[in-house]
């Protein structure tokens, strides 16, 4: 037991040592599963809450990764880490959530002078791409892993960073990173819930962590401030209304009904996040740099481009503008769809001749259609 603790030490100070702000060990192996997740798992996607999410379907592709076996041949540990990206300074949303939800926490401070476009993308994505960033220290804890290993008892470790069907949050839940609040986001007790998650998983048996109590109690405030009313109840999210979910993964036309709603949120939505009250307590907290600088600053195109820019963007211009960032995945049509529906909620006149060409002009209907949609807003 005393030599499993150690070990558990030296990892989590390994961790620490390559940036993670937090680090957790759920124990896996044969008999331990997550059979309480995998329930809602499958209401969920029975439910048709997936949209056009298809590989969350797929029932045999998940199966096979939810316990540690799946996930690695004689696994017994999971080690579960968490980066913060970025302090609570300023909304996300050019629409303002309710001030009644904002009652209670402390107020945000009014943002900074930006470019339209920057703020109306997600604070994880204002940045370069985060799996590039997270995957390359995932990968030096694994080696760390590895050298705890003998010749007669090697130790195998395996990196997951949200790009395999894993319960990520079950596992860090387990492990005592943070707990599940209301909204479906980890939130992690002095960090807040804008972590970005990642785990390995490894052969070697480590000294778990104790899992925490949910502490949301009667808050209700990332419930009410969601502008599209996403939450089914507490805890239970329904994707096909999410703007997060509308605005990167559904390619289609989006349901007009949900357009208004929609407000400024060009890719991303953080309203449920920026009212709770565990994430305004980091409010003072700077992000951590690396070597290499922050790697979550905002990317100098977003503070040049605006959202008219992106209805015009073509293909070879999208191959340029796309890479290094998380908006690669709502693709050129979806983003320059989103572009359309935040100018006609803004009620901008002077956007009316982009969205005139664009109606018009545009290679794709969806974003036609778009286009035409908040011409109609602004009048015609």
């Amino acid at each position: 037991m005393g030599q499993r603790v150690s070990f558990s030490d030296q990892v989590r100070r390994a961790a620490h040592e390559l940036a993670f702000d937090v680090v957790g060990i759920a124990r896996c192996g044969p008999g331990i599963r997550l059979d309480d997740d995998v329930a809602r798992w499958r209401a969920f996607v029975d439910a048709g809450m997936a949209g056009e999410m298809g590989w969350l379907g797929d029932h045999g592709g998940v199966r096979a990764r939810l316990d540690g076996e799946g996930m690695l041949a004689g696994a017994r540990s999971v080690v579960c880490l968490a980066r913060r990206y970025h302090a609570v300074t300023e909304p996300s949303s050019l629409s303002p959530a309710p001030a009644s939800a904002l009652a209670s926490p402390p107020a945000p401070a009014p943002p900074s002078p930006a470019p339209d476009t920057l703020h109306a993308i997600a604070r994880y994505a204002r940045g370069r791409d985060y799996h590039k960033f997270l995957r390359k220290r995932l990968l030096r804890v694994a080696t760390f892993l590895r050298s705890l290993g003998t010749e007669e008892e090697p130790v195998h470790a395996r990196v997951f960073c949200d790009d395999d069907p894993v319960f990520e949050r079950a596992w860090a839940a387990r492990a005592g990173l943070g707990f599940v609040g209301k909204n479906g986001m980890l939130i992690v007790p002095g960090v807040g819930s804008m972590v970005l998650l990642g785990e390995v998983v490894t052969t070697l048996e480590l000294e778990p962590g104790t899992p925490m109590t949910e502490r949301c109690g009667t808050c209700t405030r990332c419930l009410d401030a969601c502008p599209t009313q996403a939450f089914v109840r507490p805890f239970v999210l329904d994707p096909r209304r999410c703007i997060s979910y509308l605005t990167i993964e559904h390619k289609s036309a989006i349901d007009p009904a949900l357009r208004e709603p929609m407000g400024g949120h060009l890719f991303g939505c953080d309203d449920c996040q920026t009212v709770c009250p565990f994430n305004a307590g980091t409010q003072a907290r700077a992000p951590l740099t690396d070597t290499d600088g922050d790697p979550f600053a905002p990317l100098e195109r977003w503070t040049r481009l605006g959202l008219e820019d992106l209805l015009a963007v073509d293909e070879a211009e999208w191959n340029v503008l796309r890479e290094g960032t998380p908006l690669a995945r709502a693709g050129r049509v979806g983003l320059a769809r989103n572009a359309a529906i935040v100018l006609g909620n803004r009620g901008d006149v002077k956007a009316a001749p982009a969205l005139r060409r664009t109606a018009r002009d545009h290679d794709d209907a969806i974003v036609r259609e778009a286009a035409a949609w908040a011409l109609e807003r602004l009048g015609g």
